[in-house]
């Protein structure tokens, strides 16, 4: 859909006279700005379908319900991201413009506190490595870095007891621990007090030198609205699981194909392009049905800005990489025939690419900064106190 409207396509869409649309834009709930035509407005497609899905809910409460699931109307409240126009926003914060000047720490203590000033006080706390770490090292081997998240956060869990202290402050010295975990399984090294993008950075790329474009990939990836993997997190969150267990249960979300893993089909798309060029990649792709990875997101009908923002971090600092130069022809032949653009799963493994990091690299940054947004949604659900219990509508035989 377009993003703005006529007055005439916008009062048809919502089954209004002209009158009663410029009725809803005085009253602000729709936006409108100056059109190209007959000095006519144009209005905001957004708060046309908004506005759509609350009449529908008052005309059918439990329709709208069912829809609200499955990309619906909003169905909780939460202070911590807002969509809004083609951007995001962390608490109030440009994403993209924190991802150029903060630090990915300051972005988690912003998501879990409030300000990115106490930063400080929770990354520099004592951390030590489980001691069920070392016994595992061996069976990790082989697996991803999200994999071997999984395997490795029980133990840690069940060895630290101070987890199940839900009060803000604890949960956010409990949450540093589960980050500076995750570190050190990616790595194979204790982060200790140095930042978490230069951890990752001296382990992957012998330096410190791809630390700022890390530290960017984690902070856009940190936080993204009530997707599945967040929307799991809070769930098991309102039961009262510990900060362990509800960032394990956003792991095991994430895992899926159609979330965390998306950027492992990108991945592949991209090879499958190295290897036969960009056209006859996408043309495979398409005769086949599958759809593009890494293109056209559905809350962004003009562009994840998060996707553009890691590329042109890229061009800014590696400007020159062949591996680059694929990405680029990858993404014009799609904007090209498609008319679709980059997502942040097409940022994440084109930083892979020019990085050359190690296999599984890129889902294990995206799984690392989302930790930081899951943690800021389970604080949000231990402060309300309440369970989400959806109920079920039940569609089975009727009982004897």
């Amino acid at each position: 859909m377009a993003r703005y409207l006529s007055a005439a396509e916008a009062a048809r869409r919502l089954g209004v006279s002209r009158a009663t649309l410029y009725a809803y834009v005085s009253r602000g709930l729709i936006r409108s700005q100056p059109g190209g035509k007959n000095r006519e407005r144009d209005y905001l497609a957004e708060d046309v379908e908004r506005l759509l899905q609350r009449k529908e809910q008052r005309r059918n409460p439990a329709k709208a319900v069912q829809e609200a699931l499955h990309w619906g109307a909003p169905v909780l409240d939460s202070s911590l991201c807002l969509i809004r126009d083609g951007r995001l926003f962390y608490r109030g914060h440009d994403a993209v413009e924190l991802s150029r000047r903060a630090a990915f720490e300051q972005v988690a203590a912003l998501l879990w506190t409030g300000r990115m000033e106490e930063a400080e006080a929770l990354f520099h706390s004592p951390f030590s490595p489980p001691r069920a770490l070392e016994r595992l090292r061996g069976e990790l081997e082989g697996l991803s870095p999200v994999e071997a998240f999984q395997a490795v956060l029980p133990f840690a869990a069940a060895q630290d007891l101070a987890a199940y202290d839900l009060s803000p402050p604890a949960v956010g010295q409990a949450a540093t621990r589960v980050l500076r975990l995750l570190v050190t399984v990616a790595t194979g090294h204790d982060p200790q007090a140095r930042p978490l993008a230069e951890a990752l950075s001296r382990a992957w790329r012998g330096g410190t030198a791809a630390a700022p474009l890390l530290d960017q990939a984690l902070i856009l990836c940190a936080e993204h609205e009530l997707n599945v993997s967040s929307f799991t997190v809070r769930c098991v969150a309102s039961a009262g699981a510990t900060p362990y267990a509800a960032v394990l249960a956003g792991l095991c979300a994430f895992q899926g194909s159609r979330h965390g893993r998306m950027v492992e089909r990108v991945e592949a798309f991209l090879h499958e392009a190295e290897a036969a060029g960009a056209r006859a990649a996408l043309a495979a792709h398409l005769r086949r049905g599958e759809g593009v990875p890494g293109f056209g997101h559905k809350i962004y009908p003009e562009g994840d800005p998060r996707g553009r923002a890691l590329l042109e971090a890229l061009d800014a600092r590696h400007g020159d990489a062949p591996a680059l130069a694929l990405v680029r022809e990858v993404v014009g032949q799609v904007q090209q025939e498609l008319g679709q653009q980059p997502t942040l799963d097409l940022g994440l493994a084109a930083l892979a690419r020019v990085l050359g990091l190690p296999p599984g690299a890129a889902m294990g940054v995206y799984a690392i900064g989302r930790t930081a947004g899951w943690v800021a949604h389970a604080l949000e659900e231990y402060r309300s106190g309440r369970l989400i219990r959806p109920r079920a509508r039940y569609i089975g035989p009727t009982p004897p």
